[in-house]
């Protein structure tokens, strides 16, 4: 399978395709030669890229994408990263945490700015030697979302949770969760997964000891959030989640994440703002607004689960699912 991905990448690697901001009137020498890497085609990673562009078509700049996807396979980041290298690109855009290690790694000296990265600084895009890198952090809430869950189950004793070994942001992510569990008194237990189809096993292995589960904005996890919701409502366990985007389809019950659309529309203006000539490194990381969650819920599930939702819980949702249907 891996040689089949990578196989595919250097067959599109030359496959530009191009773009235009507000101007028509500059030159091919004024055309930049963008290279976006993301690890997964799923509906948050998706919305990124299209904030990314769409914001990008409104500037006063000309663009040639090269757009790649690693289907959250790591080597096929290092090598798509190379394939941006080699092509010369102006400048790089990593939507999630190892498709920007990668580029960061390989593509040295080529301008990078990141999105969907959750920890720069654990993830090593932070610090000395990274001046030529920013990017947009949407460090999740951990403690906001713990407080959903419990204000919907109060009696909980665990929290069941799955991670990706292999993802800095992943591991950053559980740590979280497990300090601010720890404080309430909730035991956070955790499976490990290296891939997406490690999921529907993993939540198998610990959903017989845990009151719910919670996910994370963990992209290997989300990617499979179909299998694992089954889990949960094949046991009757409220399944929540950090990603509201990936949730819809789902069984998923509550849901306050990020508009990673908007979050696309945002990293899109600091390629502007270092086109226009702000250096990377006084651009920095830019955080979401923790305090805009948008919530998602799903009285279907709370029905089928025998829940009682809060009334302010289902007045300040965002996006309500009742009778198959998304309703205001």
């Amino acid at each position: 399978m891996k040689r089949i991905i990578i196989a595919a990448i250097i067959l599109l690697s030359s496959a530009f395709a191009f773009a235009e901001g507000a101007r028509e009137d500059f030159s091919s020498d004024n055309v930049y030669k963008i290279g976006i890497s993301k690890l997964f085609a799923h509906p948050a990673l998706d919305a990124i890229e299209e904030g990314i562009k769409d914001y990008l078509a409104t500037t006063p700049y000309l663009f040639e994408y090269n757009t790649q996807n690693a289907n959250g396979d790591i080597s096929a980041a290092s090598q798509i990263a190379q394939v941006f290298k080699d092509e010369g690109t102006d400048l790089n855009i990593g939507i999630a945490t190892p498709t920007a290690q990668a580029l960061a790694n390989i593509c040295i000296d080529t301008p990078l700015i990141y999105s969907s990265v959750t920890d720069p600084e654990a993830a090593g895009l932070l610090g000395e030697g990274m001046e030529n890198i920013a990017g947009v952090s949407d460090m999740v809430p951990v403690k906001a979302h713990l407080e959903l869950i419990l204000n919907i189950l109060p009696y909980i004793e665990s929290l069941g949770m799955i991670y990706t070994s292999g993802e800095a942001n992943g591991i950053a992510l559980m740590e979280a969760m497990r300090n601010a569990a720890e404080k309430v008194g909730i035991e956070l237990v955790t499976a490990s997964v290296s891939n997406s189809s490690e999921v529907r096993m993993a939540a198998s292995s610990i959903i017989e000891r845990v009151d719910a589960v919670y996910v994370a904005t963990d992209n290997t996890v989300i990617s499979a959030i179909t299998a694992l919701s089954d889990v949960c409502m094949a046991h009757g366990v409220p399944l929540f989640s950090a990603d509201t985007t990936s949730s819809y389809g789902t069984e998923v019950l509550l849901a306050g994440g990020f508009d990673y659309y908007a979050s696309g529309l945002l990293t899109g203006e600091l390629v502007e703002r270092y086109l226009d000539g702000e250096s990377l490194e006084d651009i920095g990381v830019v955080y979401l607004d923790q305090d805009s969650l948008e919530i998602y819920l799903n009285m279907d599930v709370a029905k089928a689960l025998s829940l009682d939702i809060p009334e302010e819980i289902v007045n300040s949702a965002a996006i309500v699912i009742n009778d198959g249907r998304e309703v205001l």
